[in-house]
Formats: structure tokens, sequence, C-alpha cells
């Protein structure tokens, strides 16, 4: 039988991946509970796992740092030593080498002459050799944090034994075939919509043919659901990695800080997950960084020396909320209202509500830090996850009090290949509005400042709301109806009417992508194909109420550059 090698290297790759994700995740939690056998014994495990299953493919680096991982948590486990700070970082620093010297082993390339690859910049050592032989010192209690362990107590009460993760079953399926497979249900949901117009416009005698087509969309539900599962995961993946983020960044600024997570299992799309990911990298090293202070100052303060950032994900209706807390300074408003003045996204005299100001966290280029360092002073992260958020149809909404903390919350859909939408006609196309950015409908009033201009005002409900003409924005020839529609709609804290020439209701809608010719057009989101066979364009929201805003806005000067 012929042997495969590349399979079973793309095997290896496939699994010490998720090994060492969940090696990691164990070293974080035994900095905790140092006398958990039970995870002790797990860790021990994974390593000897790792190594052999390296060994089989012949990547005997990683095997022997493999071997010298083991080497340290054997006398762990055993009891003979006992793990505290500086021995968990070593073994996490012997995990990013496993991790590099896999992917160099998997390029095919030589590891040993790659040794160097750690950054210059990390203060720990380089050389894997080193690191060998730190592992070796460790192992033998002559590291400086590798203790001997205590002799026992006469009878030391029981650690709560580790519940190990649930394990259920799991399928590897490629990215492309799944997409595929929604393509695939989007062409049925296209033909179904054209067959059941076709049956409706029928004589009676269609009722049979009616009767077996709605059993065909009891099935075609299903499989779409079926499909739409097979791509969801659990937001943990994106959250745990986290967790040694917070802790190695923290110490980075001379803070101390720990990231607790809840609602792991709750599921989303991947693709909004993966979307997902640097819109949180940002968001905690923004909370680290302005929010936290240094441990002596929280002391002075009261507080817990080490701060506790907490994320968590909860289902809020069709969308996913995630959520991340600290219990640090919070927003400094002061420093935030003269930096708005001082860029002339607030006026000289105005003082806008707490809210208000809070929320120009997120403007482009906007930062309250005095000095650009690696991390912060350059505006960028916060605009990261406002534009992020605008490219999954997503919203962040952010509280905070002084000296308690700052609360930033995204709203997300749950799925980027289906959405509900509400359709608008204007002159003779049909576009689609996301349905959940939709709050009501009513006709545009005949004293409505701006009628038959790109945009206006007019009063709802005693208070002044923008409004957009898409008949002007999309520049339709032809004269506008004399009964002209608004659909309000909001994103975030903003809201604004859109003006259109008719209502035609809501529906499932199926997402198409744009192409490569077409994906910059503004105001535009995607495309659908209606049940007549008609493209409908779906709107971009965000885009379309900054737009709708802009006039009833204080100007802001160009952008400044960056170096």
């Amino acid at each position: 039988m012929e042997f495969d090698h590349d399979l079973l290297v793309r095997t290896f790759a496939a699994e010490a991946e998720e090994r060492l994700a969940e090696f990691e995740q164990g070293l974080l939690l035994l900095e905790a509970r140092p006398d958990d056998a039970e995870l002790l014994q797990s860790l021990f495990r994974t390593a000897h796992t790792l190594k052999g299953s390296a060994s089989l493919v012949g990547f005997d680096a990683v095997s022997a740092l493999a071997h010298a991982l083991e080497e340290v948590l054997e006398p762990l486990r055993s009891g003979r030593l006992r793990a505290d700070r500086d021995l968990v970082s070593l073994l996490l620093d012997a995990a990013d080498g496993l991790r590099q010297l896999g992917a160099l082993a998997i390029e095919g390339r030589d590891a040993e002459a790659h040794s160097e690859a750690h950054s210059e910049a990390d203060a720990e050592p380089a050389s894997l050799a080193l690191l060998r032989a730190r592992l070796a010192a460790a192992a033998a209690g002559h590291l400086p944090g590798a203790r001997p362990a205590p002799p026992p107590a006469a009878e030391p009460p029981a650690a709560e034994p580790l519940a190990p993760a649930p394990r259920g079953r799991s399928l590897r399926v490629e990215a492309q075939r799944l997409d595929r497979m929604l393509d695939l249900c989007g062409e049925l949901a296209i033909a179904r919509a054209r067959v059941t117009d076709l049956m409706e416009r029928g004589s009676a005698s269609a009722e049979a043919a009616l009767e077996a087509q709605r059993g065909t969309d009891r099935l075609f539900l299903d499989l779409q659901e079926l499909v739409l599962r097979a791509r969801m995961v659990p937001v943990g993946t994106a959250f745990r990695p986290l967790v040694r983020t917070v802790r190695d960044l923290a110490a980075s600024l001379g803070k101390r800080a720990r990231l607790e997570l809840q609602g792991e299992s709750v599921e989303i799309d991947n693709a909004v997950l993966e979307q997902l990911k640097d819109p949180l990298q940002h968001m905690v090293r923004n909370a680290l960084d302005h929010g936290v202070e240094a441990p002596a100052l929280r002391q002075a303060l009261g507080k817990d020396p080490c701060a506790r950032l907490m994320l968590r994900a909860f289902h809020e209706g069709s969308t996913v909320g995630v959520e991340l807390s600290d219990d640090g300074a919070g927003i400094a408003r002061g420093r935030v209202l003269a930096r708005a003045r001082e860029r002339g996204l607030v006026g000289p005299d105005e003082t806008p509500e707490p809210a208000a100001l809070d929320a120009l966290i997120f403007a482009p280029g906007f930062s309250t830090a005095e000095t650009v360092t690696e991390l912060s002073g350059r505006g960028v992260g916060l605009d990261v996850v406002r534009r992020n958020l605008e490219q999954l149809r997503g919203s962040a909404s952010v509280e905070s009090s002084p000296g308690q903390g700052t609360r930033i919350t995204l709203r997300l859909p749950l799925t980027l290949a289906l959405i509900q939408g509400f359709r608008v006609q204007v002159g003779p196309e049909v576009y689609v509005l996301p349905l959940e950015s939709v709050t009501e409908c009513l006709d545009l009033p005949l004293e409505a400042e701006g009628r038959g201009r790109a945009s206006g005002l007019f009063s709802l409900r005693g208070a002044a709301l923008p409004y957009l003409r898409l008949r002007s924005h999309f520049r339709v020839p032809g004269p506008a109806p004399a009964r002209e529609c608004v659909v309000v709609v909001r994103h975030g804290r903003g809201h604004a009417g859109l003006a259109v020439d008719a209502l035609l209701g809501e529906g499932q809608t199926v997402v198409k992508p744009l192409g490569r010719l077409f994906h910059r057009l503004p105001g535009i989101a995607g495309s659908a194909i209606l049940g007549d066979g008609r493209v409908a364009l779906i709107l971009d929201v965000p885009t379309l109420l900054r737009q709708a805003l802009q006039p009833v806005l204080p100007s802001s000067p160009p952008r400044p550059s960056t170096p």
C-alpha cells in the first residue's frame, strides 16, 4: 500500500494545533491551580501525544522539545516540583517553540537553522537550544521559580478536580465544500420562489402542485438549517487564546490582569467569527492600555491589584452579543472632549451627553494617548472594530463609569449567508434592507425640508430626523412618485430615514457577493436573486446612514496622516 506522507503531515498539523491550544489553556489554569493532579496528568498526556505524533512523521526537533517538556511535567505531576508563574511562563515559551518548530518542519525547512525565529524584542531567550537547557534546569529544580514542592500536610484538603472539556463528535469539512453547499441552497431557494410564483398565478387546479411545493419548502428549510449549522462554531475558539494575550500583555505593561470567559459554547457562523478575532484583540489591548490601572494605583484605590476583564457571549434574538468589560478607570471623558474639539468633531461651546462622548472612541484616527507606542496612540484599534463590524452588518455600543470600568458590547448576525430582508422599490429597481436595521415605515411628509433634493429633515414625533432620498443617491432618472415612503433605519446609536418609491414587504434573502468589479460600490453590501429572476441589491445601512447624517453633523478636518 502506498504511504501518503503529505496526508500524514496535514493530519499532524491539524491535530497538533488543537492539542497545543488545549495545552496552552491548561498551562494558564495551572498557574491558578498548581496542585490540580488531574490537570497535570492531562498536560503530561498532551506532551506525550505530541512527542509520539511528531516522531511518527519524522519531525525529530519537535519530538525532542516535546520530550523536554515531559521531563518537566513528570516531577510536577509526581509532586516533586511545584509550578508558579515563572515556570508556567517557561512552559508557555516551550509551547510557542513547538508551534514554530512544527510550522518550520511542515514548510520543509531546516528548523535548527531557523532556531532564532523568536522575536529579538522578547525578553525570553531566542535559542531553542537554550530553551531546552532551561527546561532541563527546571526539571531538576534549578531554575528560579521551579522550586521543590513543600512536604505535604497531615491531611491536605483535596483540590476540586478540573472537569475535562466535553468532546463531541467532530467532522473536518473543507470550507469550500460548505460554501458550495450553501450556494446550492441559494439556487434551490431561487428555483423554489420562481415555481411558487408560477403556481400562484395559475388556475385553481394547481392546488395539488402548490401542496407538493409546500412539502418541498419544508425539506428545503431542513436542508438549509443543516448546512448553516455545519458552519457554526463555538465562540470559545476565538475567546480562549485571549486569556494568554491578556496575561502576557498586562505583564509587558507592568500591570496585572486576568480574563474570565462566559458563554464559550454560544455558536456563530465561522465566517463571522474569523472577522471577529481582530476586533477582539484590539478591544483587549485598548482595555489593558487605557482602562486598567497600575497595580500600586489600584491598591491605593482599594481595588484588587489584579484587574478583572470579563468576555462573554450571549444570544439576543436573531443576533449574538459579545461583551468585554473591565473594572478599570473608565473612559476619561474630559480628555475625549478636548481631543474631539481639537479635531472639530465637537463644537467649542458644545458639551455632548456622556454616551455620545463615549461613542467617539470609535471614530477613525481618534486617540487620547499623549504619545504613540507599539500599543496605542494612532487611533487605529477601535476604528478597526468599527469597520469590521460594519462589514459584518453588526453594531457596537459602549458604557463607562468613572473609576469603575468600561463595557463594550458588540451585536453580530448569526450568519452572513442569509438575512431577513425588507424589500423596497426605487424607480424600476428593487433593493433589500436587513430587516433588523428597520425600525418603522411612514409616508414622507409633504412639508419635509429638502423634499425633492438628495437629503433633508422632517419632524418625527417632535424630533428632527434626517433622511436620504435613494432616488437621488442612485441617480435614478425620471420623476419621483407623488407619494414617497420613508424607511427609518438604525445602526448603533444613529437613526435616519431612507426615502423610497414603494414598500414591497419582507422575506428571507440569500446574500450573494458582488464580485471584484462591484465590491466598492458605495451604499451596496451585496446582491440577491428575486423570485422572478431579477437581481436586487442589498443596501449597506451604516454607509447610507452616515451619508444621511452628514449634513447635520459638524464638519471634521482632514484625517491626519500617520507615519
